[in-house]
């Protein structure tokens, strides 16, 4: 069978092999609820033998638990999962050189760690709600808060074999408009599982890997041109599925272009796009003669068909410049909003973070500063979203001193989400939200709940003031008398 070649792991052994052919075959129909998930350990040491799940059989949240567990008791509590967004079996199948043309298989650092190991375990059918909880747990066997890393924060860490670590990688997954896209995305992914796993091993520290993810990639309406690559009408196949998701791409796009759902703002270097940008809306405001006129530059910069000048936009490892420019906006005839970021390295929180520094207007030879560096920020590797950022309602952005002209400027970007570093593909990372944990719902019922209290409070403090009489009125005696003197 094709399939026996998932992972081209000729060397495991050869009821593996079998296996994993069997489940992918059993479990082709269903591989839209499925994900598969590799588990191994560091050279040297092994995992507890554990059965495999039967053909056909899909591996839910209380077996995965069992799994864990049973791993977790014996193996090393080092873990290092890599989390990918999306993946089925079918992409080892297809990118894995399973027909025969090992050098083009993408997963070589994948497939030596797993001959490196003594007892790797294939789950190749695990239900997606699972596997998008193996976080959590992960987190509750080895008691200890996950750490999102990535390649260069974890060779500045050092970790301790005695000492449970939850090390979280997440890789990215895509697939734009030809199959090459997914095959470059899946290659770098290895390279970066290839890099972790020789940092790991230079710091001798024994490890549990597990490679997953949250969702599945495959649909079924492609499943038509996946499984008869192996078959003699394999081409036909194959331009039979391409079309049906050409024309399902075709049919989103028509859907987002109703709804008015526009893609974002990219900036490539070369041929990689390094800068994201999306906006429901983008606006400037220039005070004249006391009064606030308005300029809306979301039509000169998202929608279908528009293709914003990006001249002078640069980026790095260490620093990323995001220019759009404008004509003719509220008077000046040159108008650039400019996005200013940056990324470091904070040892407090062994990760690296990425700020937007600045966003700068320059019009007509005069340049406008908004500082955001202690408001907007996000980890490395994510992108930053936030429904609103502006100058003067919350303000986010303040003005850079009091003499600088931006304090003649409002801006105003509703629900902006951008990414300076780290971009796969055309599609942004995990977003790291602006909202604050104390929101206005949160305070009213704490100011409530407070009112309460003192109210309360208050009435028992006057109850405690009141005091008895220390004499009474007797009838049958004579009445009490009390001098007007006293």
């Amino acid at each position: 069978m094709a399939s026996t070649g998932i992972l081209q792991l000729q060397r495991i052994s050869a009821p593996l092999a079998v296996l994993l052919g069997l489940l992918s075959i059993f479990n082709i129909g269903n591989c839209d609820e499925q994900v598969p998930l590799i588990m191994w350990t560091s050279e040297g040491m092994s995992l507890p033998r554990q059965s495999p799940p039967t053909a056909g059989h899909i591996v839910g949240q209380q077996q995965l638990a069992s799994y864990l567990e049973k791993v977790l008791d014996v193996g090393p509590r080092n873990v290092v999962l890599f989390l990918q967004d999306k993946m089925s079996i079918e992409d080892f199948t297809m990118y894995g050189g399973a027909f025969g043309n090992k050098q083009d298989s993408v997963f070589p650092n994948l497939e030596g760690a797993l001959m490196s190991s003594s007892s790797p375990l294939v789950l190749p059918a695990v239900s997606w709600p699972a596997s998008s909880a193996v976080i959590g747990q992960l987190q509750d066997q080895l008691e200890t808060s996950p750490l999102y890393m990535d390649p260069e924060t974890l060779s500045q860490l050092r970790l301790n074999a005695s000492s449970p670590a939850l090390l979280v990688f997440r890789l990215p997954y895509g697939i734009g408009a030809d199959l090459m896209s997914a095959k470059e995305i899946l290659s770098g992914n290895d390279e970066v599982i290839g890099q972790v796993l020789s940092i790991m091993k230079a710091q001798s520290v024994p490890y549990t890997a597990i490679y997953t993810a949250l969702r599945p990639s495959r649909e079924a309406a492609s499943l038509s041109m996946e499984a008869g690559l192996g078959g003699g009408r394999s081409l036909l196949q194959a331009r039979g599925g391409y079309r049906e998701r050409e024309r399902e791409r075709e049919r989103q796009r028509r859907i987002k272009e109703k709804a008015g759902i526009y893609p974002p703002v990219e900036f490539k270097e070369g041929e990689d796009t390094c800068i994201l940008l999306w906006a429901k809306g983008l606006s400037v405001s220039i005070l004249r003669s006391g009064r606030w006129e308005d300029h809306d530059l979301t039509p000169s910069t998202f929608g279908e068909g528009v293709s914003p000048k990006l001249h002078g936009s640069s980026c790095d490892k260490a620093k990323s410049r995001l220019v759009l420019n404008y004509e003719n906006v509220l008077g000046h005839r040159s108008f650039k909003l400019i996005f200013v970021m940056s990324q470091r390295h904070y040892q407090v929180s062994a990760r690296r973070w990425f700020t937007l520094d600045a966003v700068e207007l320059e019009y007509d030879g005069t340049k406008a500063t908004f500082n955001g560096s202690r408001n907007i920020y996000a980890p490395a590797e994510y992108s930053y979203r936030c429904e609103s950022v502006s100058s003067f309602l919350w303000p986010l952005l303040v003005p850079r001193s009091n003499k600088d002209p931006a304090n003649q400027w409002r801006v105003s970007f509703e629900d902006i989400q951008i990414q300076g570093f780290n971009v796969t593909g055309s599609e942004f990372s995990y977003a790291s939200d602006c909202a604050g944990f104390f929101s206005p719902g949160i305070w009213m019922g704490l100011m409530t709940s407070l009112l309460m209290v003192l109210v309360l409070t208050y009435g028992l403090h006057m109850i405690m003031q009141l005091r008895t009489m220390d004499r009474f009125d007797d009838p049958k005696g004579p009445a009490i008398s009390v001098p007007q003197t006293e």
